[in-house]
């Protein structure tokens, strides 16, 4: 069938061209180009604060799902309009990366493929002080929703013992993240030194049932708790972000009285627009909760015991 011609539309001052609207991007399912950039359009307003400031990975896949996708970190291409940031990179030099802080660059990049937007732990203001500590529930198949529910309710309970608050979001995939604010007060090392001994000490609670090997070979049936995404230039999938996945399930931060109902993929383009047209966003007030990561190691320390304690801290100064 031929795809309908390109369309051009006004998004606040900015005229975005859409070529093939009409493009199927999920086979199978009717999600076209049109419903994608549709659907970043109707997030916006609670999306784009969780994006502010976080330089973006982009998941593109121009031709859809069926066909191979790629990331894309580095910024290519882009009218002049798009707002970018210069930064280090791990390997050496520096590289533009794309920042999307307005609608009309969140319906650019949908128009060009972008399916999934994936963002740091830390903003441009702060490159080298997170201000997100993210833990991961990634389960291999077959692990039942109500065992990821336990996990995460007992995640929930580990953070406020430590004085983290904890938020919920459901990634579209196949997990759930627990998600901290901190104050920048700390750097990437010590978060994610944090992060990894919370997780080590949830896995010895259950270590029939969670693990922190990175290994997939040694996991076994567990569930891998990831705090891989603490790490300098890593990153978590944002809030609202549609999953290239078959069901296109959409990242959803949730209260956590929603969390009994609730399955990692269970919100969709469709459901999405009639959640936000009757709820307020879940992490509207996450910023406003930031509390300082020294204190939390504090707390576990104090937790784990005077033996594990000192050993985590040798672990962290032979790093």
């Amino acid at each position: 069938m031929p795809q309908a011609a390109a369309q051009r539309i006004l998004v606040e001052d900015r005229q975005i061209k859409v070529s093939s609207p009409d493009k199927e991007l999920f086979p199978g399912e009717g999600i076209t180009k049109a419903d994608l950039i549709g659907h970043y359009r109707t997030v916006a307003a609670a999306m784009l604060p969780h994006l502010a400031g976080r330089p973006l990975t982009l998941r593109r896949y121009p031709e859809g799902i069926g066909q191979e996708g790629f990331f894309q970190k580095h910024a290519e291409h882009l009218p002049g309009w798009v707002r970018t940031v210069t930064l280090a990179k791990s390997a050496g030099g520096t590289a533009e990366y794309v920042l999307c802080e307005d609608e009309a660059t969140l319906v650019y990049l949908a128009a060009h493929g972008t399916i999934e937007l994936h963002i740091r732990p830390v903003t441009v203001a702060s490159i080298d002080h997170p201000d997100r500590l993210v833990v991961d529930i990634d389960p291999p198949d077959g692990v039942p929703v109500q065992v990821l529910r336990t996990i995460a309710r007992r995640a929930r309970e580990l953070f406020l013992e430590l004085g983290l608050p904890p938020f919920l979001q459901s990634t579209g995939g196949r997990g759930f993240h627990v998600v901290a604010p901190l104050d920048r007060s700390q750097d990437h090392r010590f978060v994610r030194d944090l992060a990894g001994d919370l997780a080590a000490h949830l896995a010895r609670s259950a270590p029939d049932a969670l693990t922190v090997q990175q290994r997939i070979d040694k996991r076994g049936h567990r569930v891998f708790l990831d705090v891989n995404r603490n790490g300098r230039g890593q990153t978590f999938v944002a809030p609202y972000s549609l999953r290239a996945r078959p069901g296109a399930g959409v990242a959803t931060p949730l209260d956590w009285n929603e969390l009994g109902r609730a399955t990692p993929d269970g919100h969709t383009i469709a459901s999405m627009r009639r959640r936000l047209a009757r709820k307020r966003d879940p992490w509207a007030d996450l910023d406003a909760c930031a509390v300082p990561a020294g204190e939390a190691r504090e707390r576990l320390d104090a937790l784990i015991g005077p033996r594990l304690a000192a050993r985590s801290a040798a672990a962290r100064r032979r790093r």
